[in-house]
């Protein structure tokens, strides 16, 4: 489609600012996209090192507190695997906001976990984010303004025209539900193993529904989402 099509009027739309807007937050998402059209989740999640930066703490706390029932160990070592990989990233003149974030979730984690004694407190910061993310998205469907619309429609060169299709519009509102059903599960799982006081199902559960499930929330959201035959990507 061509970019064009990004001056139709769209509906709703509150000023040229909205669209402006639009964009940057497409060009900003991180999402890649490989040669053959399809979403590249891998690189997406910033590949296999991003995969462990985003692991690897929380394996290393969950493991450790597990055999030791030490927190105060599995907290420092935590912290410690984040530090190593904030290193790494900057000796390698990494981008350092990329950098410096994985470090900072961690240490947020680990200051609830320490201010309060329990090793389950180690996993309330991701509770409130996924809450925050999830009521945006929800927000930005209800403004008829799907974030996944925005982001994805960024990627296919869309840019902001898909408001005025219905079809697309309805397709970029289920592409972003998807997600938010990623956010939703996350907490309907653990927000229960949190307050039944048992850390390691609840690590566990963290880990496999962090980024593996992110992605695949990602991927199903790219696909129904994509153009039909007659809306080419």
């Amino acid at each position: 489609m061509s970019s064009n099509s990004e001056n139709i009027p769209e509906p709703g739309e509150s000023g040229p600012d909205a669209a402006e807007v639009a964009r940057r937050i497409g060009a900003n998402a991180g999402i890649e996209r490989r040669e053959d059209g399809q979403i590249d989740v891998l690189k997406t999640i910033g590949g296999v090192r991003g995969l462990a930066e985003s692991l690897l703490p929380g394996m290393v706390f969950l493991i450790i507190f597990t055999i030791g029932q030490q927190l105060n160990t599995a907290l420092i070592a935590s912290v410690a695997v984040a530090l190593i990989f904030t290193i790494i990233r900057l000796v390698r003149r990494g981008n350092l906001t990329q950098a410096l974030s994985g470090l900072a979730g961690v240490a947020i984690c680990a200051i609830f976990s320490r201010a309060t004694g329990e090793a389950k407190d180690y996993y309330v910061p991701g509770f409130y984010t996924n809450l925050a993310y999830g009521a945006a998205l929800i927000i930005s469907v209800l403004v008829k303004w799907p974030l996944m619309g925005v982001i994805f429609g960024f990627i296919r060169s869309e840019n902001t025209s898909w408001r005025a299709q219905k079809l697309r519009a309805r397709q970029y509102a289920w592409a972003t539900w998807i997600v938010v059903a990623v956010f939703a599960a996350r907490l309907a799982v653990q927000v229960p193993l949190y307050f039944a006081d048992n850390v390691p199902a609840l690590g566990a559960a963290r880990l496999a529904m962090g980024v593996p499930l992110y992605a695949a929330g990602l991927w199903v959201a790219w696909m129904i989402s994509r153009p039909t035959t007659q809306l080419a990507d």
